[in-house]
């Protein structure tokens, strides 16, 4: 049976084989787990760098006093920055109210010149114009007083006749006033006919009351015993019926 024990000694073989080479995979094992074991003198430095290799930890806690401290200097630095620029604004602005307060003044003093000029400009021609209108305007004539006599009367009679265009003469005047009343002013006739009729003459010249509202000149008394009212008055009567006082000799 040579085919069978030829078989079986190739499962033999076969067999030895492989336990060959594990023997030979299971020595090199060995080999390289002595080969990289470490020896004792190794051993200890090992376990120090592993525990030196340690992972690190890290706290989960909030570091907040960092973060405030950082927040309030920047704070104080922006606070400090602020109060430099508000200190340089403040001093422009006072320099630039000192500016306009020079200038306002220059301008006030200039207006204040300018209105004093004109002031005294003004003087200057209104009192040119008043010299021109005082050379060339006759002086005003003084209030003439008169004195309380008869002879002021007929002076101030005479003076209001002119000045209405009514005739008469010093002289005239005085005359009549003799013969009628002997120069009393306050002298009145109650015996002739208008006596009788009720309207006596009265005055200086010895007027009737219709004559003398009649006649009367603007400007002097209505009271008929009025020394000047009745010498312009009765003259005012005369120089309509007769021309003039002058004209009259007698009872008119």
């Amino acid at each position: 049976m040579p085919k069978y024990t030829a078989l079986l000694r190739g499962r033999a073989l076969a067999t030895s084989h492989r336990a060959g080479i594990a023997g030979v995979a299971a020595l090199g094992a060995a080999a390289l787990a002595i080969s990289a074991a470490p020896s004792s003198a190794q051993s200890t430095p090992s376990h120090e760098a592993a525990a030196s290799a340690a992972p690190v930890k890290y706290s989960t806690q909030r570091i907040e006093g960092v973060k405030v401290q950082v927040t309030d200097q920047m704070a104080g630095q922006q606070l400090k920055a602020e109060a430099i620029a508000a200190k340089k604004q403040a001093a422009d602005d006072a320099a630039a109210k000192k500016r306009e307060a020079a200038e306002g003044g220059g301008k006030a003093a200039h207006k204040a010149q300018e209105k004093k000029a004109a002031t005294e400009a003004g003087k200057s021609r209104g009192g040119d114009r008043s010299a021109s209108r005082s050379a060339h305007r006759p002086a005003a004539p003084a209030h003439k007083s008169y004195a309380n006599n008869l002879d002021g009367w007929i002076r101030e009679s005479l003076d209001i006749m002119d000045k209405h265009d009514i005739p008469g003469s010093y002289s005239g005047l005085h005359r009549n006033i003799m013969r009628e009343s002997s120069g009393n002013p306050h002298a009145i006739n109650d015996w002739d006919i208008n006596a009788i009729n009720g309207i006596p003459s009265k005055g200086l010249l010895q007027v009737i009351p219709p004559t003398f509202k009649t006649y009367h000149v603007p400007g002097t008394s209505w009271n008929i015993y009025d020394p000047v009212a009745n010498i312009t008055a009765a003259c005012n009567y005369a120089a309509h019926r007769y021309g003039s006082m002058d004209n009259v000799d007698s009872a008119y």
